[in-house]
């Protein structure tokens, strides 16, 4: 003998509710299956509700049968009335329904998440929350002051846009070129977000987490997420990402065209791209094997191919090399030519003066040497505009005069003197003195010097001096 809920032949077997697993785990036989069949149902739900049969088998063929029209089982239940999804910041009313006859003074009790909520204990069945949080969220479900029985849970889900989002980097530590980073958006809201990515203003991709393998130098740059569902949006705050690279890129900086005068020095700086900054610089001269400097800065003082190595924690590198050459100073040939070149204008100088005297010494002894008198020139040939002819002078008796001049000069004429290159020298040929014995003592000597005249620049009045 058994119980069953089914009426309809199933090959003339109908299922046993003990063995059916919705009742497997509530129904006890309280009988012997053999006299009693009482059985007992726990934990009844409204799912319950329904038409039960007896069913007995005995040995006899055809024994088998069924009792008709069965048993009526009715279940009244609590239910909790509550709408589906409500948006945060609306006004939300749950309602505690029951099929049982109550009194007006029955009273309910609300539960959240299995939790009684004490405060909220009244004669009224009905929660209102207004103003709903997403802290509202959960399971709610009711019951009446005095009975065991709970109603079913119902959730009441409370939409919100995203809050709380914020971006986490792993590894945390020191990132190095070639490693790979992952980077995760945390966002809270309901329903989930959509997660996108944006570097320095540029969308990189989307998910959320991000997710770079054999990062570079290139992948440096600040971070954020955006997180948007169908009531908002957020972004992160921004997160820098840093990688660290050894040097690259190393390169001399000269002043100057690498071209020196000896004694004086070039300037050699290392350049490089590195993270961090490289701090260590050495210097080396092509082949040679130790190094001929250090620092980022450089004097090269003698002529070869120089280059620099760039060092950090994570490596380094060399440049190519740069020449630099150092000439003699020639300075020296301009300082000794200037000197040079004074003396030799000087020297040039002195050579015109003497061939100009020359000519005049030349003009004079191609005149007529046998007048002993001064003559005085006879200019009307070159210029009779601005030139009279010159009287004869003879010379004066030999009379000895105390203070009288030796010399008479020459009468000029009333006509202005002519420009200088109009003007000839005069010069004196011979030397003729009545003055005193002492003078006819000298003459001799002094004919000796005759011979070499004494020239005067001209000027307004035309003269010729004794000699020496």
């Amino acid at each position: 003998m058994f119980w069953s809920k089914t009426l309809v032949k199933d090959n003339d077997e109908r299922p046993d509710l003990s063995e059916d697993p919705e009742y497997s785990q509530r129904l006890q036989y309280l009988g012997d299956k053999q006299q009693n069949c009482t059985v007992r149902l726990s934990h009844v739900t409204l799912k319950d509700s329904h038409m039960y049969y007896f069913r007995f088998i005995t040995d006899k063929p055809d024994g088998k049968w069924i009792g008709y029209p069965g048993v009526t089982l009715t279940v009244t239940d609590l239910q909790v009335e509550s709408p589906e999804r409500v948006t945060e910041g609306d006004s939300v009313n749950l309602r505690c329904k029951s099929s049982c006859a109550l009194t007006d003074r029955a009273t309910f009790i609300w539960y959240r998440n299995s939790q009684p909520l004490t405060e909220r204990r009244d004669r009224n069945n009905e929660l209102l929350l207004q103003s709903v949080r997403r802290e509202d969220s959960g399971r709610y479900s009711c019951a009446v002051d005095g009975h065991t029985h709970i109603s079913p849970e119902v959730q009441l889900n409370v939409m919100y846009p995203p809050r709380s989002v914020s971006v986490s980097i792993s590894p945390s530590g020191v990132i190095v070129e070639g490693d790979s980073v992952t980077l995760n958006c945390i966002s809270d809201s309901n329903p989930p977000a959509e997660i996108s990515w944006i570097k320095g203003g540029t969308f990189v991709g989307s998910g959320r987490i991000y997710n770079i393998s054999k990062i570079s130098s290139d992948d440096s740059g600040e971070y954020k997420c955006k997180s948007i569902n169908e009531h908002g949006e957020k972004y992160s705050d921004t997160v820098t990402l840093i990688v660290m690279y050894s040097p690259r890129n190393v390169s001399v900086l000269m002043s100057g065209s690498g071209v020196i005068v000896e004694g004086d020095s070039v300037t050699l700086n290392c350049i490089s791209d590195s993270n961090p900054p490289a701090l260590n610089f050495s210097w080396f001269k092509e082949n040679e094997t130790s190094a001929v400097g250090s620092g980022q800065s450089f004097s090269a003082l003698q002529s070869g191919h120089f280059y620099c190595q760039a060092h950090n924690q994570h490596g380094s590198q060399r440049s190519d090399a740069v020449t630099v050459t150092v000439r003699r100073d020639a300075g020296w040939l301009l300082w000794l030519g200037i000197p040079v070149g004074c003396v030799g204008i000087f020297i040039i100088i002195i050579i015109i003066k003497r061939i100009n005297c020359r000519s005049a010494i030349h003009e004079y002894e191609n005149d007529d040497p046998s007048a002993n008198t001064y003559t005085a020139l006879d200019l009307k040939t070159r210029s009779s505009d601005l030139y009279n002819t010159l009287p004869t002078v003879h010379p004066r008796p030999a009379v000895h005069q105390s203070g009288s001049s030796e010399y008479e000069n020459l009468p000029h004429s009333k006509t202005p003197h002519s420009s200088a290159r109009q003007t000839r020298f005069w010069c004196a040929k011979t030397w003729k003195t009545p003055r005193t014995r002492h003078a006819a003592d000298t003459q001799q000597k002094r004919h000796a010097h005759a011979t070499q005249p004494v020239c005067h620049r001209p000027y307004s009045l035309l003269r010729c001096s004794p000699p020496p």
